[in-house]
Order: structure tokens, then sequence, then C-alpha cells
């Protein structure tokens, strides 16, 4: 399944050369994925502030196919595929009016946050999220 956010870029999200910040795109693929949260029902404030289980980030990249500058509207693509019952993967790609600017992605393991030791997503997590 292809989940599509749309946000201009601003000036904030720019470095001195006026091209968009590698950091900050990543950073906008993660508003991506709260997005999908949201609009999947999950409540944010729960999901990140849980005593039971966290899902952090273990892997992160970001390649650039053209510049993007302050004013463009980008299009971030999310796809995301559950690697088993831990780990899951979403692959980014961020368009420009019809031309693929760049990909990312980034990997997300589940894990009890008082233990820091891996466990399996919640079903009711798994219910919500993966359909």
């Amino acid at each position: 399944m292809i989940f599509a956010y749309q946000r201009p870029i601003h000036f904030a999200d720019t470095d001195s050369a006026g091209v968009v910040y590698f950091a900050r795109l990543l950073s906008i693929c993660h508003e991506a994925y709260e997005n999908y949260l949201t609009k999947k029902g999950i409540n944010l404030r729960e999901f990140f502030n849980n005593n039971h289980t966290a899902i952090p980030i273990i892997h992160a990249e970001i390649d650039f196919f053209y510049p993007v500058f302050c004013g463009d509207i980008v299009i971030i693509n999310s796809k995301i595929t559950k690697i088993n019952d831990k780990v899951f993967q979403i692959d980014y790609l961020i368009k420009k009016e019809e031309e693929n600017i760049g990909k990312g992605m980034t990997k997300h393991i589940c894990i009890n946050p008082q233990t820091r030791k891996t466990k399996p997503f919640p079903a009711h997590f798994s219910e919500q999220f993966f359909h």
C-alpha cells in the first residue's frame, strides 16, 4: 500500500546554498510516517510515550537525485513493508510534480522500552498499522 503526503519546502528546511538540507528531508519523511499513523487512528501522544512498547528507527538513509528549493511542493509516497513480527521498513519516494527527486528508507523495530529487548508488535498496533 502506498500512502502520499504533500508538503511545501520552507525556508527553515534549506541550507546556506538555498537547497533543502539533507537531514530536513529525512525529517519530512518522518512527518509522512507520523501523518500515516494519524490517518490509521493511532494517537501520536500515546504511541511515542508508551511504557510497554517503543518502535525506534534502527536504520535510515536518504538519496538525492535533484535539488529541492524553498517554495517547492514535495510529495512523499511511502510504502510500508512488514519484514517480520518485530521489524518493518518504510520506503519513501520523494517527488516534485511528476519528477522523482529523491528516495529514503527507515527501518523500525519493536522493543520493550524498559528492557530494550525486541518483542513482537502488539496485536492492536498490527491491526491498525498494517491493514
